[in-house]
């Protein structure tokens, strides 16, 4: 449904003007000349846009009785230049953002999407935190174009037969995506076994995958190997550029006869599995220098998928964080505490290395008190001026368009909707490393 926006503006021409730019944008905008008209309405806003400066009910009494009513709902404000100590006073009391007069039509704009979409995410949080209680930490998370089109090759690959690769970044989550592959396919009621060939000895490699029969070496018994153990089901190789080479033609030979010879055994055994390499490297240019069999690495990429890092993950970053917190609060018995608008900002500004993992992990720590991310916003606990908010703003959605476009600012300008020279003029600006 489309969202309503209140607007909430005593001056006439001002409140027209409003609701026609935010209904052109496609929003519904419905109109109230006070703060006490508002609050008497019975329909339900997605969004409210409040003037801090009205007659009777003010903008800052109409922030906290609608945080009263609906504790999700944003609440933006518009501010004269001399209301800025009132404007940061409400920002203190959940104002989900504050524009300064005279601002910009599009930037206006940017603000309500902007919110609407951390309404979006606070009910997502919501739902994860009902499904905390039923201890379900699985899921792939967000409401990134990023994660909507991970989910969509999940949903298209999933119910296939296809061998797959999973490639990205250490810690961006290419177990949770093997695991969602496996459960949306024909084997999903069989097993899902795991092998990390990092830490795999190479001298008992093939023992580990391939399995024994009594008599193969002193003490041997018979055991069946990870292929068989995952007959029915799925077998993830973790880290598979780290398989040994001398492993690789016999691996390859098992995938192609679906069927596996234990060591010390001379008869074949049938297979009925699903192969899921997952790779932190593209296994494609370790084909050319021979680290990685190509015929290997063609018989597993029936299917690829790539994993984006989470630095590109947007407003999904300050979701996966919230919801890691949730679990850990819940875990410990602590209340789960609130990622405020600076937290948010501090997180979108991290560079993330460890992807999901780190965030994981700073997310624990955070729930049970211990720190706060670090970033560029913790020097000061003022929120920044209009100004650098709009500048940091912008640099951060140039620097998310740079690395979905691999750099190219041709491809990211057209994407931004701007000029290549005004692009290119913004990165040099704003320091942008292309």
């Amino acid at each position: 449904m489309t969202p309503l926006i209140y607007v909430v503006e005593d001056d006439r021409d001002h409140r027209v003007a409003l609701c026609d730019l935010i209904e052109a944008a496609g929003y519904r905008a419905e109109a109230f000349a006070d703060g006490a008209a508002a609050l008497a309405a019975t329909s339900r806003p997605d969004l409210i846009l409040t003037d801090l400066r009205m007659p009777g009910i003010d903008g800052q009494q109409l922030l906290e009785a609608a945080r009263d009513r609906d504790p999700d709902c944003p609440v933006v404000l518009i501010s004269g230049h001399g209301d800025l100590a009132q404007a940061v006073q409400a920002m203190r009391a959940g104002a989900e953002d504050f524009l300064e007069k005279p601002y910009d039509g599009m930037h206006l704009l940017t603000v309500i999407e902007r919110g609407l979409r951390n309404r979006a995410a606070r009910a997502e949080i919501g739902r994860l935190q009902e499904r905390i209680s039923r201890r379900d930490e699985g899921g792939l998370l967000g409401q990134s174009a990023a994660m909507a089109a991970l989910r969509a090759r999940i949903a298209a690959i999933g119910p296939t037969d296809l061998d797959v690769v999973v490639t990205g970044e250490t810690g961006t989550g290419k177990e949770l995506v093997a695991r969602a592959l496996h459960a949306a396919g024909p084997r999903a009621a069989g097993p899902f076994v795991a092998v990390n060939c990092a830490a795999l000895p190479e001298s008992l490699f093939e023992i580990e995958i391939f399995g024994h029969v009594a008599g193969a070496f002193p003490g041997a018994q018979d055991k069946p190997g990870k292929l068989e153990a995952a007959s029915g089901g799925t077998l993830m190789l973790d880290e598979v550029e780290a398989m040994p080479a001398a492993i690789q033609p016999k691996l390859l030979r098992a995938l192609q006869e679906r069927s596996v010879e234990r060591l010390g055994e001379n008869r074949l055994r049938p297979l009925d599995l699903r192969i899921i390499a997952t790779s932190k490297t593209d296994l494609g240019p370790l084909t050319l220098d021979g680290s990685f069999r190509a015929d290997l690495f063609y018989r597993l990429a029936g299917a690829e998928i790539a994993v984006e890092p989470l630095r590109v993950l947007g407003d999904d970053i300050a979701l996966l964080f919230s919801h890691y917190a949730a679990l850990a609060a819940a875990r410990y018995g602590r209340e789960t505490p609130k990622v405020d608008y600076l937290l948010r900002q501090r997180l979108m500004r991290r560079a993330w290395p460890g992807n999901v993992r780190e965030l994981k992990a700073l997310a624990e720590r955070f729930a049970l008190g211990l720190d706060l991310p670090e970033g560029p916003a913790a020097a000061s606990a003022e929120p920044e001026s209009l100004a650098a908010r709009v500048a940091a703003f912008e640099a951060r959605e140039i620097r998310l368009a740079l690395e979905r476009c691999r750099g190219n600012t041709e491809r990211a300008a057209r994407a931004l909707g701007m000029a290549r020279r005004t692009l290119n003029d913004k990165i040099s600006r704003y320091g942008i490393r292309v």
